[in-house]
């Protein structure tokens, strides 16, 4: 270390101080902004993910077949809420042993609200059953059986017919599908996969065996959920934003490069 005679070293003393202050402010600064950047990579998004694709033309298939009890009417109701507020816009087919066009392709998601209130289930005040699930429309001449292929048939003939652009298909079903209805369900599966057209499942309280069956259909070209509950739906999924890491990164290692390049002159007075 070469050591610098200076006449004048008792005047820099309030200045070196001033410096110090200076650096340790400055490294104080950037560390709280690093923390922040770092805070809001990884923030907490509470919205659930989206059921079908926001660039997509979708169509809702519903299963209103009587298998479906009061519970998995919460569940519709919940899945109708969420494609609701998704602000969206989607066809509605309504099925059970046989399948209608409720609404056609492109409507906005609020037309699903008069639909949503006859899956409402009012709310249990005491112990006992269950409430009731409330009568619709449908309850005594269109619901029977259930038989999936119905559905998703109709689904691919809208498709065609209005020649929809990027088309995904949302069918939303307990799949306790009729024992007869399994191979028209397997060949309707494949002509999806063959047009390119993605098909996302929401289960209503399937059984592992019927999950099982369809996940073969949707795995790689598709999504598989289980109908959630508000009570179940849980707090959401942490959002990790790479740039902001990068950038509290960057900043931490530019301030402890200053730091220790910059480090000032040190003299002792004689």
């Amino acid at each position: 270390m070469t050591a610098i005679e200076l006449g004048d070293a008792r005047a820099f003393r309030r200045r070196i101080a001033a410096v110090r202050r200076l650096r340790l402010a400055l490294a104080a600064v950037v560390l709280l902004a690093a923390v922040g950047l770092v805070a809001v990579a990884f923030r907490e998004d509470s919205s659930p993910p989206s059921l079908l694709p926001g660039s997509s033309s979708g169509i809702v298939v519903l299963d209103v077949s009587a298998s479906i009890s009061s519970d998995t009417y919460a569940r519709i109701d919940a899945t109708l809420g969420r494609l609701i507020r998704s602000n969206g816009s989607y066809g509605l087919i309504l099925f059970s042993d046989t399948a209608y066009q409720t609404l056609p392709p492109q409507t906005p998601a609020s037309e699903l609200k008069p639909i949503q209130r006859f899956f409402e289930v009012p709310k249990q005040n005491g112990p006992g059953a269950l409430p009731q699930a409330p009568r619709s429309p449908w309850t005594e001449a269109f619901s029977s059986g259930t038989r999936i292929s119905t559905g998703l048939s109709l689904a691919l003939d809208v498709i065609r017919g209005n020649r929809l652009v990027r088309p995904a298909v949302l069918l939303v079903s307990d799949l306790d599908d009729d024992d007869s209805d399994i191979d028209r369900v397997s060949q309707v599966a494949i002509a999806y996969r063959r047009a390119g057209i993605p098909l996302h499942v929401v289960g209503l309280n399937a059984s592992p065996e019927d999950a099982a069956f369809i996940r073969r259909f949707v795995r790689g070209h598709g999504s598989f959920t289980e109908a959630a509950l508000p009570s179940e739906q849980g707090g959401g999924s942490v959002h990790v934003d790479r740039l902001f890491v990068g950038l509290a990164v960057v900043l931490v290692l530019a301030v402890a490069g200053f730091l220790l390049l910059s480090e000032p002159l040190r003299w002792r007075a004689t």
